[in-house]
């Protein structure tokens, strides 16, 4: 990383962080381990398993020290006292570009910049039972809900890999059902999570649902989850993390326009319901 290219965005950001690369393990052929260190590490919160940095990445030709261009990847963990942050990379996400150009070919001892935390969005403790289900980008989250979750805690956790040898030594609570998914072509649209998910046994009780997949299967599974299975809008972490065929930020473009196109929707239901009360209290 330029060191002066950093400096230069620094003045514009200054939550901006500098990390050196300590250690990369490939944990399984298509999810690459990259472990981050260094002084700015230090202060960085704890508790922030699941959330997420943003990938700064300063020194790019033509670059804008005010608006770098930035690439959001999950927390996978954090030992805050030996001073590291480690971060999962699903390798097959992307057809190219900044991110996976630059996590192909880093090295220890290489420096990147970054930011964050983000907000961490984790299954609460006390549902009736759970539904996590990701595909590899959004794995990494996904192991650390099932982290958090109790002992106690039953449901099925669901997650997509493009190869038998993608599937990671999982432990999970002994009433949770463990199933995975391989899919070969995860670049080109399909059902194959979705699928999946819809063949559950749908269990009693009020679940809480948790996903993070690609853009159109999140859309599906939206309807899925809403309409068909009725669950509760407050029970739902539902989120893209790539689209197919878009890069980041074009994502990110669709992501805004979905949110938009479903707010009249969301707005309406919310003055149905609002409304439905007024009638039976007479307010």
């Amino acid at each position: 990383m330029n060191v002066v290219a950093f400096e230069e965005a620094k003045k514009h950001n200054p939550r901006l962080r500098r990390a050196v690369v300590r250690a990369i393990d490939d944990i399984t052929p298509n999810m690459r381990r990259v472990v981050l260190g260094g002084p700015d590490l230090d202060g960085f919160p704890t508790g922030m398993e699941g959330g997420y940095i943003k990938f700064v990445f300063v020194d790019l030709p033509d670059a804008d020290p005010s608006k770098p261009v930035m690439r959001t990847y999950s927390i996978r963990a954090h030992n805050a006292e030996a001073g590291k942050l480690s971060v999962d990379f699903a390798l097959h996400a992307d057809t190219g570009g900044i991110a996976m150009d630059w996590v192909s070919h880093v090295k220890a001892g290489d420096e990147v910049a970054f930011m964050g935390p983000g907000k961490v969005k984790m299954a609460p403790p006390d549902a009736d039972w759970y539904l996590i289900a990701a595909d590899m980008t959004g794995l990494p989250a996904a192991l650390c809900n099932i982290e958090m979750l109790p002992h106690s805690a039953r449901g099925h956790a669901v997650f997509e890999v493009a190869t038998e040898a993608d599937k990671q030594d999982i432990a999970v609570p002994e009433g949770v059902a463990l199933h995975w998914v391989v899919n070969p072509t995860p670049q080109e649209l399909n059902n194959a999570l979705l699928d999946r998910i819809k063949a559950l046994d749908w269990l009693e009780g009020a679940p809480f649902v948790w996903t993070a997949c690609e853009f159109d299967t999140m859309r599906a599974l939206r309807t899925y989850y809403r309409t068909d299975r009725a669950v509760d809008r407050t029970s739902i972490y539902l989120s893209s993390y790539w689209r197919v065929g878009r890069s980041e930020d074009q994502h990110k473009v669709d992501k805004r326009k979905d949110a938009d196109d479903n707010a009249p929707v969301v707005e309406s239901l919310a003055r149905g319901v609002v409304e439905g009360v007024r009638r039976l209290t007479g307010r």
